[in-house]
């Protein structure tokens, strides 16, 4: 049966992977430039703008995907902008029917006004707890440290001093090929000793060895992306008839893959959505989890990813069920917290749901 996109919307859903730099509101980058004197916005008016960022990111290739930053970190320099991105992020999410998600970003690129990393990350957590209380959305920060640059280890130290106030993990961002994740061992090292937290971004613009190293050398719990996982695994016909050492370790491991469908094509990771590895990672019974990535930049919302996967893999209720508990098996939560969520909030909300879909089709018969 066709899902309807009003019932997608109704739907619990966890987000793992959200950029917090690429889900502004264009009318808020419009007002933030206005306010911090930035003149370099290609356009003041809203609309525009939003198609302006949807065109610039959805070329097919990764760098030219990131270029839309450069406007979206110029506007996020100061304490109360932090703020209200976080806010506005969870406001934006509990209307889409998200119940719990993760967000984010790379302090690094919030120092122009001479701002501390604490007060940057405090500004965020700031707006997260504000949106838990007007919204009852929960959520958690994750810390991005930049592959190319050389405070990973400064930003793991960050990150764990920030866990007791709302940090929930660290993560390893940016252009892929030449700047391997084993470059950063140290700051996983000292996560890992730490107890903490570890996704990575790996497998979206080079192959399988980045998603083996960020695995095997730094410890990823989480894969960000994960799409060149395909490359382990023999295809044929649409069906996988054998998986390569790396591809069952994450099978048998249960490493959640945090799938981001509509900015995989965007960036070139997958050439179509119908060629997407989703549909055989899935099959195969991965952990794979549903994500936006940057909303503003992808023209995205989490129910238009579920309207994605229902519309090219026929995916049912019952699956996105299955997906939604997936991923909140996979966030940086406590267990109790997430036992709490699967028994308290999404299964009840997926049987409400589907209790409203059926008198829906019974009163059209």
């Amino acid at each position: 049966m066709k899902l309807d996109p009003e019932l997608l919307q109704s739907l619990p859903k966890v987000l793992l992977h959200e950029h917090l730099d690429g889900v502004l509101r264009p009318q808020t980058v419009v007002e933030l430039a206005a306010d911090a004197g930035y003149t370099g916005l290609p356009t003041a008016d809203p609309q525009a703008l939003a198609q302006w960022f949807h065109r610039g990111a959805n070329q097919g290739n990764l760098a030219k995907y990131l270029e839309g930053f450069a406007h979206t970190i110029a506007v996020m320099q100061t304490e109360e902008a932090l703020e209200r991105v976080a806010y506005e992020q969870a406001e934006d999410l509990s209307k889409d029917g998200v119940v719990y998600f993760e967000t984010r970003f790379a302090p690094v690129f919030h120092t122009q006004k001479e701002l501390t990393h604490q007060r940057i990350v405090s500004a965020v957590l700031k707006g997260l707890e504000r949106g838990r209380k007007d919204f009852g959305i929960s959520s958690g920060l994750i810390i991005s440290a930049m592959r190319n640059r050389h405070e990973s280890l400064e930003m793991a130290e960050l990150a764990v001093d920030f866990r007791a106030r709302g940090v929930v993990g660290f993560d390893l961002a940016g252009e892929e090929g030449g700047y391997p994740p084993k470059k950063h061992v140290d700051a996983f090292h000292y996560i890992q000793r730490e107890n903490f937290n570890i996704t990575i971004h790996a497998g979206e613009g080079y192959g399988k060895e980045s998603i083996w190293q960020a695995i095997q050398y730094c410890g990823a719990h989480r894969i960000g992306h994960g799409t060149r996982l395909i490359d382990d695994i023999a295809v044929v016909e649409g069906k996988a008839v054998k998986l390569g050492d790396l591809a069952q370790y994450v099978l048998d491991k249960r490493i959640p893959l945090e799938i981001c469908l509509l900015s995989n094509v965007h960036t070139g990771a997958t050439p179509s959505l119908a060629e997407h590895p989703f549909k055989i990672l899935y099959q195969e019974k991965f952990r794979v989890t549903l994500n936006t990535d940057n909303r503003l930049m992808s023209q995205t919302t989490m129910t238009r990813e579920f309207e994605a996967a229902a519309d090219t893999f026929g995916l049912s209720m019952d699956d996105f069920e299955k997906i939604t508990i997936n991923a909140m098996k996979s966030a940086f939560l406590p267990y109790g917290q997430r036992y709490d969520f699967i028994y308290s909030v999404i299964k009840p909300g997926y049987a409400k749901s589907r209790k409203s879909a059926d008198l829906a089709r019974d009163s059209r018969h």
